[in-house]
């Protein structure tokens, strides 16, 4: 493997849940995009949360005063500059964004991890697909999360995803003929996964609200 691209164990969190997230050939997510700002929010949590930086006190996100070097300082300073704590469920409303989204995506295209493929409709609206432009770390991903479908030893940041893409609803898409059960332990007992599903959940009471 080319030396300049990463290896699956130095992707972050959320750069680990597009690219399983994303169609290898087409480029496209397999969720829509509402899903999966949520995840990607919840993924920003966790990546923070792994890194020492925030931690959860009681019900609510605070940051540790520890100032890991991150991709997402931003949303770091956010938490840490915040005049009164959030709960998971709130920072991840917060931090929803097609921007954000775009940013993790361009990275990896920047790494050479994925292409960036322009699309120009009727001459005025364009949109981007991120098609797979390097399949190993893909490939070593998927290759940890079968081994923590199964139960077996996992490290923290293979837990987090695993944990993040069952309350995404992408689990069953990757991997359709596998067991959930033990994810399904692993996002509840994780409060950046926990923090996703009650998101979508609310989102999905509101549209079907609109649609009555």
């Amino acid at each position: 493997m080319d030396a300049e691209i990463p290896r699956a164990e130095e992707l972050n969190i959320p750069q680990a849940l597009l690219l399983l997230a994303t169609n290898d050939k087409d480029g496209q997510p397999a969720v829509p995009h509402v899903v999966l700002k949520v995840a990607l929010a919840g993924a920003i949590l966790a990546e923070l949360d792994l890194l020492g930086a925030i931690e959860l006190q009681g019900k609510h996100v605070r940051a540790t005063g520890a100032t890991p070097q991150t991709d997402f300082q931003h949303q770091l300073e956010l938490i840490r500059d915040t005049s009164r704590p959030h709960t998971p469920k709130r920072w991840v409303s917060m931090l929803e964004s097609r921007a954000e989204l775009h940013r993790v995506y361009e990275g990896m295209a920047a790494l050479g991890i994925v292409d960036h493929v322009g699309e120009r409709h009727l001459g005025l609206f364009r949109t981007t697909r991120y098609p797979e432009k390097n399949h190993a770390p893909e490939a070593a991903l998927l290759k940890g999360v079968e081994a923590a479908l199964r139960g077996g030893a996992s490290d923290p940041r293979t837990t987090a995803l695993t944990a993040l893409l069952y309350s995404a609803e992408l689990l069953g898409k990757i991997f359709p003929a596998a067991d959930q059960g033990h994810a399904r332990e692993l996002a509840n007992d994780y409060w950046p996964s926990r923090a996703v599903a009650g998101e979508l959940r609310m989102i999905r009471l509101a549209e079907a609200e609109a649609a009555t």
